[in-house]
C-alpha cells in the first residue's frame, strides 16, 4: 500500500558541513514527485534521506522528521534496513548484481527476507519483471547474466528487484541519465504505469521529464557555494512550469540560471 512522506524541518550535514536547511514537505502517495534543481543543491541528499541512505555516508547525519504514515524513520529503535525495505531505491547507474542470472537479481531481496519457497520466488519474480514491463523481453532468459541486458533493460532489472519486496515507497535517482532516449521513454513509461501503486520520488535534471512523469514538482536551489541548499517551493507541476510562486523559480525554469 502506497504511504504519504511528510518531512518535517530536516536539516542534512556531512560532518560539519551544512548541505540541506529547514526542508518541510509532504509526498502524496500514488503519485510521482519531482525534484529539480542545479548541481549541488542537495536534491539527492533530501532524497537519500527518505529511506535512511544518507546515513550510510561517513558523517552523514539529520535534523528533523521524516514520517512514513505518521511514523518517525528517524525515531530510536527504528531499524534501518526495515526503513529500506520499505522504502525501495533505484540508483543513476543501471547496477545489476553482476554474477547473478535475472531471475536471481530480482530474487535477491525476497531470499534476504528469508523467502526460499521456489514456486513463490517464480511468482514473485514473474510478477515483478511483468511490473518492470521487461518481462516479455526476458522470459526465455532468466538464466542469464543481468548484466548482459541492455542499459536501459537493467534498469528495468533493477526497478523490478526494488518492487519484488513490495516497498510502499519507490525513489529513483536520475534513474534515465546514463540511458539513451528510446531507453528513457521506456522507464518514464514505467514511472507513469507504477503511480496508481507506489509513492514514487524522482530526481531529475531533465525538467521536460519531470513536466511529463510527474504530478508534483519541488525546486531546489543553492543561493552560493558554501551555502547549504533549501527548498523553494514545492506545487502542482503544471504550476511549477506556468506559475511558479518565485522568482528564483522562475529563474531555473526558464534557464536564466542553473
Amino acid at each position: 500500500m502506497a504511504k504519504r512522506i511528510d518531512v518535517e524541518n530536516v536539516n542534512i550535514y556531512y560532518s560539519k558541513f551544512h548541505a540541506v536547511q529547514d526542508v518541510t514537505l509532504t509526498i502524496e502517495p500514488r503519485s510521482c514527485t519531482a525534484f529539480i534543481g542545479s548541481s549541488g543543491c542537495g536534491k539527492s541528499t533530501v532524497l537519500r534521506t527518505l529511506n535512511r541512505m544518507h546515513e550510510v555516508i561517513p558523517g552523514g547525519r539529520v535534523e528533523g522528521k521524516v514520517l512514513l504514515d505518521g511514523q518517525d524513520l528517524y525515531a530510536p529503535g527504528v531499524d534501518p534496513v526495515g526503513v529500506r525495505r520499505s522504502v525501495g531505491m533505484v540508483f543513476q547507474r543501471p547496477n545489476p548484481f553482476p554474477t547473478m542470472t535475472i531471475r536471481d537479481n530480482v530474487a535477491a531481496g525476497l531470499r534476504l527476507n528469508g523467502i526460499k519457497d521456489k514456486k513463490r520466488v517464480d511468482e514473485v519474480v514473474e510478477k515483478s519483471l511483468r511490473g518492470a514491463n521487461l518481462w516479455n523481453e526476458v522470459k526465455d532468459r532468466l538464466d542469464k547474466p543481468g548484466a548482459g541486458l541492455s542499459g536501459g533493460q537493467q534498469q528495468r532489472l533493477c526497478i523490478a528487484r526494488a518492487i519484488a519486496v513490495e516497498p510502499q515507497v519507490l525513489l529513483m535517482d536520475e534513474p534515465c541519465s546514463a540511458l539513451d532516449p528510446i531507453s528513457t521513454l521506456a522507464i518514464e513509461d514505467l514511472i507513469t504505469e507504477l503511480k496508481p501503486k507506489y509513492t514514487i520520488v524522482i530526481v531529475t535534471h531533465n525538467m521536460q521529464q519531470a513536466a511529463r512523469v510527474a504530478d508534483r514538482t519541488a525546486f531546489f536551489n543553492l543561493e552560493a557555494q558554501g551555502k547549504p541548499g533549501r527548498l523553494i517551493e514545492i506545487d502542482d507541476t503544471t504550476r511549477i512550469f506556468n506559475n511558479p510562486k518565485e522568482r528564483a523559480t522562475e529563474d531555473y525554469i526558464s534557464g536564466r540560471f542553473g
